[in-house]
């Protein structure tokens, strides 16, 4: 993999005719490195948001020692990479195949939201002594951006019941939940943890495992979240006031945030029409989210000469023959901006990497590693804000 400055320097040297996908990974290891040392408790890395090997690898190095698999692709992937690393197969509903395989490979943590499932464990791993097992509550996703609040997890009334019988098939007993995808504000955690607190308290059962989930955020456009350490000294001050074990752990579960900075996308513009511009990726590629929830990225003109225009609102179409290849943006570039140029688009080490498909015949993307800093963070002192503006030489 070649490395670059940053985008400028790729974009004059080669002139790439498709998308590149610039990796950061000094940008992984710095946050990764932020959640080891500041997280009060054991952070897992959610694979689903990016499950490139390459990222695995820094992460490891960087201390990320457990990972949250949610399939059994890839608990696959990550026992092929990473040995020695501990999985954490945390979707509520899996297959018992999956669940007997992943027993096989070294699994011990499975996370369960009915009875159902429970049993299914029991049953797929020959009723084996030696797992942890979550049972995941129901919590609002009132203060994130994505809501995770419909499809997982037990109601409270559930619980009493749930909890009662996983603590006799665990040699660990866990709760766990999940506050939403960008979870803005850190009261999000501490309401969760509340419910918590009376599940716990109604079930009187000991309970080993508080695992927090994912949801903590990234910098977009428009959306500037708290700093992190507002998040982790709320979830710190609800888990000492739990009534669990003298030796319970505290988990969180970070996807976004360990690699949204981690990569960022280069495309060309094929076409301009008024205020909407064709690039060479969109929906069906990186820009999923851009085009489907109508999430905006930061991006900036790349470009040898400065423009001197006033920016102005873009909407973008992706390459491929559908009209619903479309990012409504608002994505602010010069109003010169023209067929030939080129545009960095930020933030997608998260999700963008890990959903990019070969629809229509396009989807092919070199990866080149660049060392300059991500377009937006939350980690560092002083780097650049979210504020989509031109780059120059």
């Amino acid at each position: 993999m070649h490395t670059h400055h940053n985008a400028l320097g790729l974009a004059a040297a080669l002139r790439p005719v498709q998308p590149v996908t610039l990796i950061r990974p000094h940008a992984a290891r710095r946050a990764a490195r932020f959640f080891i040392e500041k997280f009060p408790g054991r952070s897992l890395y959610a694979v689903k948001a990016n499950p490139s090997p390459d990222l695995l690898r820094i992460l490891w190095e960087s201390g990320v020692t457990h990972y949250d698999v949610a399939s059994l692709a890839e608990v696959r992937l990550v026992n092929e990479t990473l040995p020695q690393a501990t999985l954490c197969f945390m979707h509520p509903v899996k297959a018992e195949e999956a669940i007997a395989e992943a027993y096989e490979l070294g699994v011990r943590t499975f996370s369960l939201d009915t009875m159902e499932e429970l049993e299914k464990i029991v049953r797929a791993t020959d009723g084996a002594q030696d797992l942890n097992l979550c049972v995941r509550i129901r919590v609002s996703s009132d203060h994130s951006k994505l809501s995770l609040a419909s499809k997982f997890g037990a109601d409270p009334a559930e619980m009493k019941e749930l909890l009662f019988a996983t603590r006799q098939a665990a040699d660990a007993l866990g709760i766990c939940f999940h506050v939403g995808s960008q979870a803005m504000s850190p009261k999000a955690y501490a309401e969760a943890m509340e419910r918590v607190r009376a599940a716990i308290v109604e079930a009187a059962v000991t309970v080993d495992i508080v695992d927090v989930g994912g949801g903590f955020p990234s910098v977009y456009p428009g959306m500037e979240p708290p700093e992190l350490e507002g998040y982790f000294e709320v979830i710190a001050a609800a888990f000492e006031s739990l009534p669990v074990s003298y030796s319970a752990e505290l988990w969180c579960e970070p996807g976004r945030a360990l690699c949204a900075e981690y990569a960022s996308v280069l495309v060309r513009v094929e076409k301009r029409r008024g205020d909407q511009l064709y690039i060479n990726d969109g929906a069906y590629g990186a820009l999923f989210d851009a085009a489907h929830i109508g999430w905006r990225f930061p991006v900036r003109l790349v470009r040898d000469e400065a423009s001197e225009s006033k920016p102005m609102a873009f909407s973008f179409y992706g390459p491929t023959c559908d009209d619903l290849d479309h990012m409504a943006g608002p994505f602010h570039l010069p109003a010169d901006i023209a067929a030939g140029d080129y545009i960095e688009i930020g933030m997608l080490g998260a999700y963008g990497c890990a959903m990019r498909t070969a629809f229509n015949g396009f989807g092919a993307t070199a990866k080149v590693i660049v060392d300059d800093e991500p377009m937006a963070s939350l980690y560092g002192d002083v780097l650049e804000d979210a504020r989509e503006k031109a780059v120059q030489l």
